[in-house]
């Protein structure tokens, strides 16, 4: 069975950016609703601001460091496939040089890459441990710098990509609002309003709801409109992404008809009551009837009470139901008020381009003289699947255009003449679609690498063998997220012009295991370091200070590229001090 967890984060005093009122309320808020209403366990649900309590032996302070270690304890020892993910997120985010960035509590806006999480690291790691992520951004834009560069359309491409749901609380070019009178970002107000009334239980509901109610309270507080950002993967459009309110309406409507017939049965007149009582001329005959005429109208207008009361309960979501079966695509894309982005077919290669043709040149006879290069040998049928790709206007770099010739061939009959060699290409295909997922992971890109693999038909030879490096890579992924934020870790330790925080981050750096994926990065970073330590050597030694100079090259650790010129160095400064 599946789990519900949910990680919250909320930064309100920012050390390099103006801070926010908002967002640690956010952030607090969003985790009591799904932990009050929402059905999640409290030791599942993490909440990471100024004042959180530690988790656990963790801190929850929201450093980078932080954040990034709390995600791999989470996919190391707690997350497991298909388990549910809310990641909500309320702060500043950055753009920069392409790349989105979320901004922890010291994020420096001149030292972006350094100080920032990285969105793609981020989204890339979460679709590795094969979860059913949401990923809800109240990402806030800075001003006055260059991070006035839009923030969010990089995210926008990695959630298709990668196939996240994925909410942002305004598009690229807008800016995300808050409120000290309502308490919270427009948006994450929005988000809990949804929620609250039932419209949070399936995304298409929550969708509706804040793509009209956001902009709503932009207008009513006097605020320039933010338009979420909703991309839906096609096959949770439909997921429960909150416990349905639906059976709890159903009982609480049962519950008070049940309350109103007891009421009901113990004030009207028993059946049994003896007929001489109804007809005695005693004075109690004129008190029975004046209290009989008032319990039956009150009876009859409970009664109408619970109809109208089950009427209302069972049609309020039908309505919204019906009306997402017949609004036309056509109407929400020409719809001004929001921004609705829906996904590709699953794919990790960003946007592929697919052209189909008509069912009758499915499988072409093959009529092009023009040459193709294989990817894996020249045989004369590898060369005619490739052909046939090309008649089909499909990509062989692209996994999903792969599979659609794939799933296009196997709709041929057994009695088609067309059926053996569909067959044959079916087997090359698959192969190439592995070979595509084995190339990505030479390039460090796990998440691509599984998508990719995850799409071999389970009736192929092959199938078995990308079963088998999926997890084998699925491992290998969080090797390498550990050991990348190793590295990560020992950037924060870094100060410039401080020879010892460089030998600081080195020695946190050598952390990572020689025979893991990370490695290469890790030692990458130890001799840039190195040599930065000898740089700042050098400048002492050009400013005469040749005992300062020879205590900091002397930092420079054994094994490392800028090692051997330290200690020449070392040794001519000494002649030199002399």
């Amino acid at each position: 069975m599946a789990n519900n967890w949910a990680i919250a984060i909320g930064i309100n005093q920012y050390q390099f950016f103006q801070p926010l009122d908002c967002a640690q309320a956010d952030a607090e808020a969003v985790k009591d609703f799904l932990v009050t209403n929402g059905g999640f366990l409290p030791q599942q649900c993490l909440v990471i601001t100024e004042t959180s309590p530690p988790f656990e032996d963790r801190s929850t302070y929201p450093t980078k460091e932080n954040i990034l270690l709390l995600l791999e304890d989470f996919a190391a020892t707690s997350w497991q496939p298909q388990d549910r993910l809310w990641f909500f997120f309320s702060g500043y985010g950055v753009n920069y040089k392409g790349q989105d960035y979320l901004m922890p509590v010291f994020g420096d806006p001149n030292r972006v890459e350094q100080t920032g999480i990285e969105v793609r690291s981020l989204m890339q790691s979460l679709q590795v441990a094969n979860l059913d992520v949401l990923l809800l951004l109240d990402i806030n834009r800075a001003f006055g710098t260059y991070t006035d560069a839009y923030v969010g359309k990089e995210t926008i491409e990695l959630a298709k990509e990668l196939q996240i749901s994925t909410i942002l609380s305004c598009q690229p070019e807008q800016f995300s609002h808050e409120s000290r009178e309502l308490g919270h970002g427009f948006f994450t107000a929005a988000l809990l309003e949804a929620l609250r009334y039932g419209n949070g239980n399936h995304l298409t509901h929550l969708e509706k709801y804040l793509s009209v109610r956001t902009p709503e309270l932009c207008q009513h507080y006097w605020r320039p409109t933010q338009n979420p950002v909703i991309i839906l993967v096609p096959k949770r459009q439909a997921q429960v992404i909150s416990p349905p309110l639906e059976d709890k309406r159903e009982a609480k409507v049962k519950e008070v008809a049940k309350e109103v017939a007891e009421v009901a049965g113990k004030n009207t007149p028993s059946s049994s009551s003896s007929p001489s009582s109804v007809s005695s001329p005693h004075p109690q005959k004129k008190s029975s009837n004046n209290h009989f005429l008032p319990l039956v109208l009150l009876w009859s207008i409970a009664t109408m009470l619970v109809l109208c009361l089950i009427a209302v309960f069972l049609l309020r979501d039908r309505v919204g139901v019906k009306l997402g079966q017949i609004v036309p695509p056509s109407f929400k894309s020409a719809t001004n008020t929001r921004k609705i982005v829906d996904p590709p077919q699953p794919e990790t290669s960003p946007s592929p381009t697919i052209l189909t043709q008509p069912e009758t040149q499915l499988i072409p006879e093959v009529t092009s003289s023009s040459q193709v290069t294989p990817i894996r040998d020249e045989s004369k049928q590898s060369k005619q699947a490739l052909l046939e790709l090309e008649k089909m206007s499909l990509s062989q770099t692209q996994a999903s255009d792969l599979r659609q010739a794939i799933d296009t061939a196997g709709k041929i009959p057994p009695d088609d003449p067309k059926y053996e060699k569909a067959q044959e290409n079916i087997k090359i295909w698959s192969r190439m679609i592995l070979d595509l997922a084995q190339t990505r992971v030479k390039q460090k890109q796990y998440a691509n690498a599984i998508s990719a693999a995850q799409l071999v038909p389970k009736d192929q030879a092959v199938y078995s063998k990308a079963q088998t490096s999926i997890k084998q890579w699925r491992l290998q992924a969080k090797q390498y997220v550990t050991n990348t934020t190793l590295v990560d870790a020992a950037v924060g330790l870094i100060r410039d012009g401080q020879a010892s925080t460089y030998n600081r981050a080195i020695e946190v750096a050598k952390k990572v295991p020689r025979d893991e994926p990370g490695f290469d990065v890790a030692q990458k970073s130890i001799n840039s370091w190195s040599e930065n330590i000898l740089r700042l050597a050098k400048q002492r030694a050009n400013r005469k200070e040749f005992k300062a100079a020879i205590e900091t090259a002397t930092l420079v650790p054994e094994e490392t590229a800028a090692y051997k010129q330290a200690q020449n160095a070392i040794a001519q400064w000494q002649k030199n001090s002399q």
